[in-house]
């Protein structure tokens, strides 16, 4: 997403408009869309601000419940999202897995398998099928 113009620039095309130039005008001097300078000078004229306003996302609703779910985290760390969800629709907090899955993101947890749960695997190609697969490529 591109930058918000300047608090200078704003404040001289405003400054322009007032000194009796049109917005059309004051856009083409200064070089900025003719509804950027339509739409700074309008919020000037109705609240008296020249400032850019915010810009970003909103806090999650599961950030009011942090404590809850990091020590749930901590108490049962062999939950899975979906049993995680379970759990906080007994204690009255709805949810989804995909919220879950980006609070505890933002939180540092993963839910991704450790090695010491995995079972041993079994190799697939070891070098002899590969010798003997390269040897019968070959006429």
């Amino acid at each position: 997403m591109p930058k918000a113009y300047s608090q200078d620039l704003r404040e001289r095309v405003i400054e322009a408009v007032e000194a009796g130039q049109t917005r059309h005008a004051a856009a083409v001097r200064f070089k900025v869309s003719v509804s950027s300078a339509i739409r700074w000078v309008q919020r000037w004229q109705q609240s008296g601000e020249t400032t850019a306003k915010p810009r970003g996302g909103s806090a999650s609703p599961l950030e009011d419940h942090q404590a809850v779910l990091l020590s749930l985290a901590d108490e049962q760390p062999d939950l899975t999202l979906d049993e995680f969800c379970g759990v906080l629709r007994q204690r009255e907090i709805v949810t989804s897995r995909v919220s879950l899955c980006r609070f505890f993101g933002r939180h540092g947890l993963s839910f991704k398998k450790n090695r010491a749960r995995q079972r041993a695997a079994t190799r697939r190609r070891g070098r002899a099928a590969r010798a003997l697969a390269a040897g019968s490529a070959q006429p």
